[in-house]
């Protein structure tokens, strides 16, 4: 049975424990605040460019883009976007579960810590490792598609799909794949459909559009556009998704912890009063036999 002084350690130890838990969940708090806010505002240029491109596809006529011829499939790569660092739940576990779902040849660009390390211990094809930063800039996801896309070009992948977290609120973080490369012909999208839709309907569904000089030069030179913006919205939400989980998870870890205080303080004081009762019987008995 524990003594006193055994107990007191251990309710010190998870205070300190709480205090650093409480602190790592408002700083996730803070993060997780703007993570939201960008990810939300990055969903309706998205899917203002799907809807722009799909109608450039179809004044474009018969043109055909590298980006856009499918082939048959005998190597895959997979851009894995996971986290740098851990306490935040399940998210990368779930995530991971998601991209080792990919069998076969499989080339694996990793954008986070977690994946790096989890494609080393799976003994996959790791060809790139890339990092980003709490507020993701466009540069980095650039260099991410970059990366993939002349993969694709150069015909040493036949295919490239992102494997994220999606933010849907900020108790859930869904782990979805998506196909990036090729891109095949976009269709617009109607309102409430699609995975970055708002839930706000988009009269740019109901525009017709009007290309300068035509819509084939149009599309040549938005379509690496829209593969890059497609990774950045991807990065956005894996952030929004990760400052979410951590902010949860830490609030769940602080909560425990003042749980296990309050059981650990009524267990010292039980403790302390058996051990006065006990001292009050010895000086009772001790009072009797010297009358």
């Amino acid at each position: 049975m524990p003594s006193t002084r055994d107990i007191r350690r251990r309710i010190k130890s998870v205070k300190n424990t709480a205090q650093i838990t409480k602190a790592m969940q408002m700083v996730a708090s803070a993060k997780m605040r703007r993570a939201q806010q960008l990810a939300l505002n990055g969903r309706p240029y998205a899917n203002l460019m799907n809807d722009v491109l799909s109608a450039a596809v179809e004044g474009a006529g018969d043109f055909q883009h590298p980006l856009m011829d499918g082939r048959e499939v005998k190597k895959r790569a997979i851009i894995v976007i996971s986290t740098d660092k851990g306490l935040c739940g399940a998210l990368n576990t779930n995530l991971l579960r998601e991209a080792a779902r990919f069998t076969g040849d499989v080339a694996i660009i990793s954008a986070g810590r977690k994946a790096s390390q989890w494609a080393a211990r799976s003994k996959k094809e790791l060809v790139a490792e890339f990092t980003y930063k709490d507020t993701p800039a466009f540069a980095e996801a650039r260099a991410i598609s970059k990366f993939a896309q002349d993969l694709f070009l150069e015909g040493k992948v036949d295919e490239v799909h992102v494997v994220y977290s999606n933010y849907i609120n900020t108790l859930t973080q869904k782990p979805e794949t998506r196909r990036l490369l090729p891109t095949g012909k976009p269709q617009r999208l109607e309102a409430g459909v699609g995975g970055h839709n708002s839930g706000v309907e988009l009269a740019s569904s109901r525009k017709e559009y009007k290309f300068e000089p035509d819509a084939a030069t149009v599309l040549s030179n938005l379509l690496p556009h829209y593969v890059n913006y497609q990774v950045y919205q991807f990065l956005l939400e894996a952030k929004a998704s990760e400052h979410s989980a951590r902010m949860v998870a830490m609030k769940n870890a602080t909560d425990n912890a003042k749980q296990i205080i309050k059981d650990l303080t009524l267990e010292y004081n039980k403790l302390r009063q058996a051990n006065i009762t006990k001292e009050l019987l010895e000086i009772t008995s001790a009072a009797m036999a010297m009358g």
